[in-house]
């Protein structure tokens, strides 16, 4: 991944904004897309035990009505990319914001299960356009000294995401009297949990009127005098601002416009850089991170704990990743994205398979033993951090920025396609694997954990400090 092109003469490496508090607006406000990823991924969580109750179906279909959204989310990835190149970020933003304004009221109010499910692929594919442009985004608008602290608010946005709806999950379940069909507002307690999105889906249209278009697409469309006033905005008047928008233009023209036809050549089918972005997003699920947030209430009741505790159970997971991100946006920037991938990883592999060792042994009662039961919900916890403060931020920082100009769009976008594909994976098998053997489902996690290791060490490398025109 060593650059040809010249490193930028216009002091981009150093440039320092002139008003930083409004540059972290910027970046806040499109990380509203990850609140919203993170939130609809994980409120389905509170409704998977009532869904399978009103609709009398079984863990197969019941794992494919909630998986089907990571459809819609690989669909919205995929092509998120081509409409911010055609339309720009900011128009792209606004489309996430009403779809996911029509998922809420559509899943919130259902006529049968076919429809839920097609609301859920509608906000699946909201998902996937926010699991790309935020990102994305962030990269271009932010200064190479703040880029990883800056893109690491998306990962913070999502975990923020995640933790409020399982708190809103828990306080509207508590309300309904600790059934998630109980009645509330004239409908019942899981419908109201998948509605409440609304509120955030608004806020983060209304919050993209805000925000400046990324300088990169208007110099792609020819408009350099607003580009120049934005790089002024989120650089600083500091930076020789006609060498930045050379930089740019030069690195676009010698690169051309992103697309799919670009992504191919070197090895099987994609370039080797394109392989590691899909890579670094399909080790980033096959840990089983999602099963903590789909299934994580499902999880311990099967395990004999009581359903309002294991809302609360979800929720203190959510706390803890918090926590880890905000460790990992203090670091990335400070020691790099590598070595936090590689911590991580171990961490990962020791959590996983200490709760893999809890689950191999017969419950007691309906209940996990004493010893294995505390072991299982520490080494959760455990797992969680270690992934929120590495996997979870360094990876889509390092989709953000790891690609050349010339593929950076497409790249961003196959390789979030993949990971909404892996996503779904596990999504879907979960509920089958652990009817089957739940130790056994840890094992598995473990292993790609520990793969994970060799594969940062020889394929991935360090993208810390660089400028976007640098990597190539």
């Amino acid at each position: 991944m060593t650059s040809t092109a010249q490193a930028p003469q216009s002091g981009a490496r150093t440039a320092h904004p002139d008003h930083l508090g409004h540059v972290i607006f910027i970046a806040a406000a499109a990380a509203m897309g990850g609140f919203l990823f993170g939130y609809d991924s994980s409120v389905i969580n509170g409704a998977v035990e009532a869904i399978r109750d009103r609709y009398g179906i079984g863990s197969a279909a019941l794992a494919q009505v909630i998986a089907i959204a990571l459809i819609g989310c690989a669909v919205g990835a995929a092509t998120a990319g081509r409409i911010a190149d055609r339309i720009g970020r900011i128009r792209c933003m606004q489309i996430a914001s009403v779809l996911f304004t029509i998922s809420a009221v559509g899943s919130a109010l259902p006529f049968a299960l076919w429809d839920l499910a097609l609301w859920r692929v509608v906000g699946g594919f909201a998902i996937g356009m926010a699991s790309v442009i935020g990102p994305a985004y962030i990269a271009e608008v932010a200064p190479p000294a703040y880029r990883g602290r800056l893109g690491s608010f998306q990962q913070a946005a999502i975990v923020v995401g995640i933790a409020i709806s399982q708190l809103v999950n828990w306080g509207l379940l508590n309300a309904a009297g600790g059934d998630q069909r109980g009645k509330l507002m004239g409908l019942e307690a899981w419908q109201v949990m998948l509605g409440v999105m609304v509120v955030p889906a608004v806020l983060y249209g209304l919050l993209s009127f805000a925000i400046p278009e990324s300088p990169r697409f208007l110099i792609s469309v020819g408009k350099h005098d607003r580009a120049r006033r934005i790089l002024a905005e989120v650089e600083g008047n500091g930076v020789d601002l006609d060498a930045r928008v050379a930089d740019i233009e030069h690195a676009m023209k010698r690169e051309e416009k992103s697309s799919f036809r670009d992504l191919l050549g070197g090895g099987f089918l994609f370039k080797p850089i394109v392989w590691v972005g899909i890579g670094l997003s399909v080790f980033q699920q096959f840990v089983g991170i999602n099963v903590a947030f789909y299934y994580s209430s499902t999880l311990w009741q099967s395990v004999g704990v009581d359903p309002t505790d294991s809302f609360f159970y979800s929720f203190t997971t959510s706390i803890i990743n918090i926590i880890g991100t905000v460790i990992a946006m203090i670091f990335v920037d400070r020691i790099g994205r590598k070595p936090l991938a590689l911590i991580g990883s171990v961490g990962m592999a020791l959590g996983l398979a200490l709760e893999a060792w809890a689950f191999s042994h017969d419950l007691v009662g309906g209940k996990l033993p004493a010893t294995q039961g505390w072991v299982a919900l520490i080494a959760a916890h455990v797992f969680v951090l270690f992934f929120a403060l590495s996997w979870g931020v360094v990876v889509w920082v390092m989709l953000g920025e790891m690609f050349p100009n010339k593929i950076r769009a497409a790249a961003l976008g196959v390789a979030a396609a993949a990971q909404w594909i892996a996503n779904w994976a596990i999504t879907a098998s979960f509920p089958s694997l652990a009817d089957w053997n739940l130790s056994g489902t840890y094992v598995i996690y473990t292993v790609f954990a520990a793969l994970s290791v060799p594969f940062v060490l020889k394929f991935v490398k360090e993208t810390k400090g660089k400028a976007l025109e640098e990597m190539g």
